[in-house]
């Protein structure tokens, strides 16, 4: 029914070889690929000064939060 191809051959194949570690990597990947390509993006700054509003969180513990998103997004 002329569905657009999401996925090359070569790239399923590859997909097919992966372990889950590779595999997670690379739909994480694809997916910022997917938002970048729509406009969509995360303002770290924006984020970490929205979470410093929210009564009960201190210095140490927004701290803290920033550092497990950016472990989660993969930041470095």
């Amino acid at each position: 029914m002329g569905q657009k191809e999401i996925i090359d051959r070569d790239t399923y194949r590859k997909i097919k070889k992966m372990n889950r570690e590779e595999l997670t990597k690379f739909i994480l990947k694809y997916g910022d690929e997917l938002l970048g390509e729509q406009g969509k993006t995360i303002d770290l700054p924006a984020l970490e000064a929205e979470l410093s509003k929210i009564k009960g969180i201190g210095g140490k513990r927004l701290e803290e939060i920033m550092v497990v998103i950016e472990k989660f997004l993969d930041i470095e």
